[in-house]
């Protein structure tokens, strides 16, 4: 180790400050860019799920209507 203490270490010959100011911000940077990844992932997921169930529905609407179009033509006939 280069450092004759702990509290050297901390003081990085007179630069501790930007050092350690220089990890903090990176690892608050990293740490918020992963918190919004997660978030996102969550909401897009939302979202396709939600979708999906107003395909499901539009996609039954049209079958229930084909069934009443097939049925009115049976009847005419």
């Amino acid at each position: 180790m280069q450092f004759d203490s702990f509290s050297a270490f901390i003081a990085m010959g007179g630069y501790g400050f930007y050092v350690w100011l220089s990890y903090g911000v990176s690892i608050l940077a990293l740490a918020l860019l992963v918190f919004s990844s997660i978030t996102d992932h969550k909401k897009i997921k939302q979202q396709i799920a939600q979708r999906q169930k107003r395909e499901a529905k539009l996609r039954q609407a049209a079958e229930l209507q084909n069934t009443q179009t097939r049925a009115d033509i049976s009847h005419k006939t």
